[in-house]
């Protein structure tokens, strides 16, 4: 028994020997194998080529952002000495990166390739440095620039992510832009939807039009209307629709006139540019502490820098124009004019089927009663009421009709509010048992109290109701 344990021992110690062996061997021809390179590459003439991340005008040079997505879906770069992960969009999706300064191989048509991502500080603009043999630049280089694009067109195709870019003092950062607001989300009236999602698809095909006008491939909108009308999510929802990327330029942060054109040149096509509040800077008691001049943000608008970027959507809101000069606004500077009411009874209708799931209630006659003598909410208010009470539709919808009821433009047209039952002396003390307290008619603002208390912890604001139709001002 001894011996067969002595045998299996010197067995197993001779296969590890001869295991460990092969393994150094192999790990000693792969760097042969890269000693060999290294000294025929010496015997050899080679070409350096450039492409850096910004062009002469100061614009971000698109090859240099194929030629980074495409080293990133290498399988060398994935057998590479060293090598970044980064989590994608979602949780489970891992992302490879090139790390600063690292040299990636590639290999096309019997060519072998060498491409070096130069970064001299994180400030500083980076670059690609690609080295080819001399000998093989004329057969290989063409059809190696074209197999990029070809190979980036792809990726594109099935994983477009959109980004989200925000200008700071040193130009502009990115994240991932991951706002689930769509066209089909978004509450509005269907009519002046489809007419929006026309107009953004039209613009999409409408390139060789514009040039054929002489004019600049760029569509720009204003939406305005009062606060929590829901500007912000239509503003993502058509980035969606496009499949954008969105570059929100805080003008208060930009330093000057010069500044402003700087960073407007290095937006990307297939962009929207969002500026909210926009009346903050272009009235003439401009309160703003930016220097940006109502001169330099004209040029920005429709100035001959602005001619150098196009596949550009520009989207401007604020919360009414009737201050603002027209020449502002004029066709060519704004073509698109949407506003954003408060809420009427059709929106109520469209919020209850996307907050509650609910199309049809017993007290949708009573919600538009209210709403017909003139009383109203912005959606963000009915919107937030319908969140709080959304396990329950019917408390959901009588707490709507409660602050519908104490709104002041109700006082003024006459409303009559019936006594709360049950009102706890001690007024709301959380949202969550306003929702859930015993004894309450109208559970969850089934008082005065509790109705001023959820506008306070929930920031809905109430103000005069300002009766206006939906508009969609179409200037060509």
């Amino acid at each position: 028994m001894i011996i067969k344990i002595i045998i299996v021992l010197i067995t197993t110690s001779i296969f590890l020997f001869i295991l460990r062996l092969f393994l150094k061997r192999k790990i000693r021809v792969s760097k042969l194998i890269k000693c060999w390179r290294l000294i025929s590459d010496k015997f050899h003439d080679h070409q350096f080529l450039k492409v850096p991340e910004f062009n002469d005008n100061s614009q971000e040079n698109q090859l240099f952002r194929r030629v980074l997505l495409y080293l990133n879906s290498l399988e060398s770069l994935e057998n590479s000495d060293y090598t970044n992960l980064f989590s994608g969009p979602n949780p489970t999706d891992i992302l490879l990166s090139l790390n600063p300064n690292q040299t990636i191989v590639d290999e096309f048509l019997g060519a072998r390739l060498l491409w070096t991502y130069d970064v001299v500080s994180p400030d500083s603009p980076k670059s690609f440095l690609l080295r080819i043999r001399k000998r093989d630049k004329r057969r290989v280089l063409r059809p190696y620039l074209q197999h990029i694009h070809t190979v980036c067109d792809d990726i594109d195709h099935r994983v477009r992510d959109i980004r989200l870019f925000t200008n700071t003092s040193l130009g502009w950062k990115t994240v991932p832009f991951s706002h689930p607001a769509t066209l089909e989300t978004v509450s509005m009236d269907s009519d002046l939807k489809t007419k929006i999602k026309s107009d953004l698809e039209t613009f999409l095909k409408s390139k060789h039009y514009y040039h054929r006008l002489g004019r600049v491939w760029r569509r720009s909108y204003l939406l305005y209307g009062p606060s929590g009308t829901g500007k912000s999510s239509f503003v993502a929802a058509m980035a969606k629709c496009l499949s954008y990327d969105v570059y929100d330029l805080d003008i208060s942060k930009v330093s000057d006139d010069s500044d402003l054109k700087f960073l407007l040149l290095q937006t990307s096509p297939k962009s929207l540019i969002l500026v909210e509040d926009f009346d903050k800077f272009v009235t003439k008691n401009n309160s703003s502490s930016t220097s940006v001049t109502i001169s330099g943000v004209l040029n920005f608008m429709d100035g001959v820098v602005s001619s150098c970027c196009e596949e550009r959507v520009m989207v401007f809101t604020m919360t009414a124009k009737e201050d603002i000069d027209p020449a502002i606004l004029r066709p060519g500077r704004v073509d698109v004019h949407i506003y954003f009411p408060l809420c009427d009874f059709n929106g109520f209708k469209n919020l209850a089927s996307n907050y509650l799931g609910v199309r049809e209630h017993k007290l949708f006659n009573q919600v538009e009663e209210m709403f017909n003598t003139g009383v109203t909410l912005s959606p963000a208010e009915i919107g937030e009421l319908m969140m709080v009470n959304r396990n329950s539709p019917s408390r959901a919808i009588k707490s709507v009709i409660y602050a519908l009821q104490t709104t002041p433009s109700a006082a003024a047209a006459g409303v009559v509010v019936e006594s709360c039952k049950a009102t706890p002396k001690s007024g709301l003390r959380s949202a969550r048992q306003s929702v859930d307290g015993p004894g309450d008619p109208i559970a969850g603002v089934g008082c005065r109290d509790g109705v001023k208390e959820i506008r306070k912890l929930y920031g809905l604001l109430t103000r005069k109701s300002v009766r206006k139709s939906d508009s969609f001002e179409l200037h060509t």
